[in-house]
Formats: C-alpha cells, structure tokens, sequence
C-alpha cells in the first residue's frame, strides 16, 4: 500500500493511529500484513482490520489486584491483523513470524490444560467470556503482526487478548461492549484460561488508550480517567529497556505479590488492601510480622504509600506540574525496590538484569533521571524518564550493556483498540 493506492477512509485511519510522520512506514506494515493474509486464507474476501496497542505502566505498580489506583498509557506499538468472519465456528488465526497456527474450535469452551500459557488459551478464553455474556460469538480467520516486543512489558499478551475481544465484538456483536468490558473479557482468559493471575490495568490500559487514570475500588465499575499529558512537551523522553530474562517461569513469583497482600488485608478483616485503614494495619504492625512475615509486611506498606502516589501524581499532571509528577515516580521506583521486592527474582542470585539496569540508569543519569522497574517485575523491562539533552547518552550507555534492540524509545499513542471496516469508514472505535 501506498498513498497513492489507497483509498480516503484507510489513510485517515493510518494517520489518525499512526500520525502523519509514520503514514508512509505503516502503509508498508499493512501491505505486508494484506499479503500475508491472502497468501495464508486465498479464498477469504477483503479483510477487516484490527489494531490495539501495548501499554505501559507510569504508576501505581501491584496496586490494581488490591483495587487500588493505577496511572498508566497506551504507547505508539501495536498488534495489527487482518480478519475476516466465517460461518463455521473456529478461529484460525496464524501470527507473523510463528510457523505454527492457532486451531481453535468454538464448541469447546472450557480451559485446555495443553494450552495453558500459550496464545490459544487467549483465544477461548475471550470467546468463552463473550458466550457468559450472552454475547454472540462466531468463528474468524486472522493473521496477525506486532512491533510490541515479546517480555518487554508492554503487555504483548494483553494487546493479543484485547485485540480479539475486539473482533467478536465488531464481527458479531455490533461493538455493544465499551473498552473497559473489553478490558475485563480479556482479563477473565489471561486469569482463567492461560493462567496467569493479572490485574485489570494491562488490559485497561491496551483497550481505552491514551494517558488514563483507574480507580479500582469498585472492579466490576473501574473508574477510566484521561489525563491531559503530553510527554513531547515535557522536555522528558520516556525509554524502555528490556534487560533480559524470561517471564515463563516468573508466574508463582508474580502471584506471590497479590496473595502475601491480600493475607495481610485478611489478617485485619478485609478482603483486600484498599479496604484496610492504614493506621489500623500499623496499630497491628507486630503481630502481622509475626503471623505473615516481613515480606508480606514490607508488600502491604508499598502499596498504601503507592495508592496514595499515584493520586498525588494525578493531581501533578492536572497542574502540569511535571517535576512534582517526576519526584513522584523516583519515590514509586525506590519503593518498588525496596518494598515491593520485585526486582530481583528469588530464583537466581547470578542473574540480576532489571536491578543491573536500574543501577545503571542511576549511574548515567545521577539526579536527573527517573527510572523504575517496569510492569510486574522480576524480569523484563525498567522505564526511565529522561532529560532531552541527555537522551542521547543515555541510550548509547544501555544499548552498549542490554543490546542495541533492547532500549526503545517509546511515545503514548492516544486512543486504544481500533477496527477499519473496509466497506464503509475510516474507523469503528470501541474505545
């Protein structure tokens, strides 16, 4: 696809996702993403086509599962495919680069233990919360491709989940679910049919797009926020490294956050954290160190300081205050760090790539950088927040020790999931 060859309606869809600057690279991206799809499914007519991005998390790190406050973004890199219904109740869908197919027959709705952890799961999980809806489901042919790169903590897999929630949604449901019902579908397959007991944000943050603000006292009525942020006037480049390592084998690391937080709330007669006063959790200080352990002490002091950050940094942004906001984020990174634990990984004392990475961050940027751990931890990603005039050097220095692939500078794209409808308009938003 060019300019030149495509119609009105797709160029507005391309620059309104991607800007203008991005138009002609995208075009491309589409193209190849059209004949890859003709090439795998010849008989198919012309495709739909889906894109929902990543997110990233600014703030509020392991607050969401205890119904607390997060801030957190969509960014400028997406999963594209191309779909198209059919009148047989499978989803064929084949990614970019895998040699292997995704098979999934729609009859069976119940979790697959051999599918556990892998995309299919994904897959039934979201059609399965659409038929406990009493949503209409339907089978697709999809191909797929995405630059959000996989263990970045950019949430590939919950752009994957989002994604189809927004194609049986548009194909056979008329988009009657808004972003945040999107957001919930998808989190009900990535906790019940892969396995992996996430928060709401990541699926939040993929769906409705752009700087937002949640507020999950309520979770089945998450209260979304836009935030009026613009990081290309804040004089600050947002960076992200992937400093190695795998999620795969991270998953009871990761649960261990929520349920050693959700002991403590227990301990004190609640169900989660957001419902315990803090004074009241201090008062009884001595004796939950002794039932439950530091950690789980250390992990439920985090989290109040953090709930109580992140409405700090909101109400920062609000005033365009960014060095209030940035001082804010530094506090959220040590606390991370400190409290939370979830830097270094419990199963390997030669490996430690994300607490590496931060203490090189400190190391270049000295006071004036903001860097933390990025997303659930362990492994992976940390994002730094970094002065224009040292950009440069900054990414010299960690693309020198984590790989020149690995340090990604990375914008917040404004809206969420989006679907082009070839027979009519430019864009159908569920966002």
């Amino acid at each position: 696809m060019s300019a030149q060859s495509v119609t009105p309606a797709f160029l507005t869809y391309i620059k309104d996702l991607y800007g203008e600057a991005l138009s002609t690279e995208q075009l491309q991206r589409y193209q190849l993403l059209k004949e890859q799809f003709a090439a795998y499914f010849p008989a198919d007519p012309e495709p739909f086509f889906f894109s929902t991005p990543g997110r990233t998390e600014i703030m509020g790190n392991h607050t969401d599962h205890q119904h607390g406050h997060v801030l957190c973004a969509s960014v400028n890199m997406d999963i594209i495919a191309a779909v198209v219904p059919v009148n047989k109740p499978e989803v064929i869908l084949k990614s970019y680069g895998y040699d292997k197919a995704d098979h999934i027959d729609l009859n069976i709705l119940e979790p697959q233990a051999a599918e556990r952890e892998h995309s299919a799961a994904l897959i039934r999980g979201v059609a399965r919360a659409f038929r406990d809806r009493g949503a209409q489901i339907g089978g697709y042919h999809a191909y797929t491709m995405s630059n959000v790169p996989a263990g970045s903590g950019l949430s590939s897999s919950a752009a994957f989940e989002v994604l189809n929630a927004a194609i049986l949604n548009t194909l056979y449901n008329q988009s009657r679910f808004d972003a945040v019902e999107l957001a919930r579908i998808s989190q009900f397959a990535e906790n019940r049919f892969f396995g992996k007991p996430s928060g709401l944000m990541d699926q939040c943050g993929c769906a409705v797009g752009g700087f937002i603000a949640i507020d999950f006292a309520d979770p089945e009525k998450a209260q979304v926020t836009r935030v009026p942020l613009d990081f290309a006037d804040s004089g600050y480049s947002m960076i992200i490294t992937k400093t190695g390592g795998s999620h795969a084998d991270l998953t009871d690391e990761y649960a261990a956050i929520p349920r050693e937080m959700k002991a403590v709330a227990q301990a004190l007669g609640q169900e989660v954290l957001q419902q315990v006063d803090p004074q009241v959790f201090y008062r009884e200080l001595p004796a939950l160190r002794q039932s439950l352990g530091d950690r789980a002490v250390l992990r439920a002091m985090h989290f109040f300081d953090e709930d109580q950050r992140v409405l700090a940094a909101g109400r920062a942004l609000e005033a365009h205050n960014i060095q209030a906001f940035l001082n804010i984020l530094r506090a959220s990174g040590l606390s991370s760090w400190r409290l939370l634990q979830n830097v270094t990984s419990s199963r390997s004392d030669h490996d430690q790539p994300v607490t590496m990475a931060l203490a090189y961050s400190e190391h270049l940027l000295g006071s004036q950088g903001y860097f933390r751990v990025h997303g659930g931890g362990f492994a992976g990603t940390i994002q730094a927040f970094v002065p224009l005039a040292l950009k440069a050097d900054y990414l010299n220095g960690m693309r020198r020790v984590f790989g020149e692939a690995n340090v990604m500078e990375v914008g917040i794209r404004p809206c969420g999931t989006r679907t082009y409808t070839p027979e009519t308009r430019p864009g159908s938003a569920v966002g």
